[in-house]
């Protein structure tokens, strides 16, 4: 008697482990999978961060208006390599405040611009250590963005490529380049914590679902009037300086559909519910079919009625993407929203 229930008991035990291995090698293949395609992202943005600083200190050292067109058009290329992998919310990029050090926003104060000219106004050079000493709203893209886009500073004295905002744009220029090397770099020692941590499954889909969130209803709503005092208004968004803040949201949707979508396949495709991954994957090209048309200054599409319904079609789409995969998806992974995940906190 005892050696049948030896038996059993043993059965029963292979049962079990038989039925929780496949769990729980999927859920590990996913996050191998996110591993990388996120190593990937940020091995982009350090590239792109580097050709972006090299330009600018090559710009300010022999300004000519073909090198500053270089100069913007890295400075777009560094920013857009930010936007696809910027979903990403937990890990190293929550060291020193990274994410905020590369994109201060939103910024209803115009803190970067009232930072900006009080930096420009010191008779000492501006040096990457003041850009340090500075904070969040000096040190990223969007001061960058200002030096190189904002009308009025482009009509002053102060224009590039004068030596005062010279000086600040190669300090912000190393800087954004200095955190790119360091976020690609920890990303990769983070690997072993990463796909060791079984909580980190629900942490990656959290973090996409906030991308969505924040993508519809703050990127996309908050210009379009559709949330807040109901006006419409271009300054709400991410990128109007240079109006580029559609191309962001193109690239935020590429970045999700690039490094975020395959692994997430992977979970729902062991799932009871298989359709959903196909689902999702046709959602995003959906998405992706409202560009290239959208890509224009957010001050355009707002004012014409015409163009404001493609935006509103966007919008639309956007919300099925973020339904599809916040709403159906995570209750089928049995991933619980996180507390007001769209609020920037």
């Amino acid at each position: 008697m005892l050696k049948i229930l030896l038996s059993a008991g043993f059965a029963a035990l292979m049962v079990t482990t038989a039925t929780a291995s496949p769990g729980n090698d999927v859920n590990q293949q996913a996050r191998v999978q996110w591993h990388q395609a996120i190593a990937n992202g940020y091995q982009a943005l350090a590239a792109a961060a580097e050709q972006f600083a090299a330009v600018s200190n090559g710009y300010c050292k022999a300004p000519d208006k073909r090198s500053r067109q270089s100069v913007e058009d890295a400075w777009l290329s560094a920013f857009l390599a930010w936007q696809r992998i910027r979903f990403v919310d937990f890990g190293p990029i929550e060291n020193d405040n990274l994410a905020w050090q590369f994109q201060f926003w939103p910024d209803p104060k115009n803190l970067v611009g009232r930072k900006a000219a009080y930096l420009l106004k010191q008779e000492e050079p501006v040096t990457p250590q003041m850009v340090a000493d500075s904070g969040v709203a000096v040190q990223g893209f969007p001061m960058a963005e200002y030096l190189l886009f904002d009308e009025q500073l482009n009509h002053s004295e102060r224009a590039l490529p004068a030596t005062s905002t010279c000086g600040l744009l190669s300090a912000v220029s190393v800087h954004i380049r200095a955190n790119s090397q360091a976020l690609a770099h920890d990303w990769q020692s983070f690997r072993g914590h990463y796909l060791d941590t079984d909580a980190y499954r629900d942490t990656t889909i959290r973090a996409a679902m906030a991308a969505l969130e924040i993508l519809g209803e703050r990127r996309l709503a908050q210009p379009m009037g559709l949330r807040g005092n109901g006006n419409r208004s271009a300054y709400a968004a991410d990128a109007w300086r240079s109006g580029t803040s559609t191309r962001a949201i193109e690239a935020t949707v590429t970045g999700l559909q690039r490094y975020f979508l395959p692994g997430f396949e992977t979970l729902l495709l062991h799932s009871s519910q298989p359709e959903l991954a196909d689902r999702i994957r046709g959602q995003f090209e959906e998405v992706q079919e409202n560009f290239p048309e959208l890509r224009a200054a957010m001050s355009a599409l707002l004012s014409e009625d015409g163009r404001y319904g493609k935006l509103q079609g966007l919008y639309v789409d956007i919300s099925q993407l973020a339904n599809l995969v916040n709403e159906q998806a995570a209750a089928e992974l049995g991933v619980i929203r996180g507390f007001n995940s769209s609020d920037g906190d």
